[in-house]
């Protein structure tokens, strides 16, 4: 009887993942005005959080959005300094439904070189907006402090071609003014237009 109640229990938690299986490394390819970035989402460590990005790509709601702020150790107005490009559908108003915050304690996905993530405000309102790594960013991990709560982001794959993208990204003008102190002199003057993300 317990190994039916696991087996069922197994079932229902994959199914709220979504479109990936578990188990499954799925490729992605995110194609911008920048150049093209090549992504491994890893289902089997994080269900949740793929099957959310998948959702999107899928429905082609990525296609249209844009990388629109930058983080480097220049700008950044949080603590500890990180660097990361962030993206998403921005203000089209394509967003579904939050998703449950999976930690890196969870998942064991750290935020290394190229890893993709899930941006948020509180715990649990993870939607539509993602950002990238660029080098090792330990801040960003579960116990650490740079949000309040210490709970980190949710790591839920890695780039593995278009890095070179990635910095040139990263490296763009950010004059676009912005009510929020904490994202001052991050956006980007020209948003980096996501002209399409599928599945390779």
């Amino acid at each position: 009887m317990k190994s039916v109640i696991r087996t069922s229990f197994i079932a229902i938690l994959l199914s709220m993942a979504g479109p990936a299986i578990a188990g499954e490394v799925i490729e992605i390819v995110m194609v911008t005005s920048e150049g093209s970035i090549e992504i491994e989402l890893y289902a089997d460590k994080a269900p949740i959080t793929v099957g959310n990005f998948l959702r999107y790509v899928d429905g082609e709601l990525l296609n249209g959005g844009s990388f629109y702020r930058t983080v480097t150790y220049e700008n950044d107005n949080g603590n500890p300094k990180i660097e990361v490009i962030q993206g998403g559908t921005g203000r089209s108003g394509k967003s579904l439904p939050p998703i449950s915050h999976e930690t890196t304690e969870q998942t064991g996905i750290l935020h290394t070189d190229g890893v993709i993530s899930m941006a948020r405000g509180d715990v649990g309102t993870a939607s539509s907006e993602f950002f990238i790594s660029i080098g090792d960013n330990p801040g960003l991990d579960f116990g650490q402090s740079r949000n309040p709560d210490q709970q980190g982001f949710a790591a839920f794959g890695k780039v593995t071609s278009g890095m070179d993208a990635v910095r040139r990204i990263s490296g763009l003008p950010v004059n676009t003014a912005t009510g929020s102190a904490y994202t001052k002199g991050q956006i980007l003057s020209d948003p980096v237009v996501i002209v399409s993300v599928s599945r390779k």
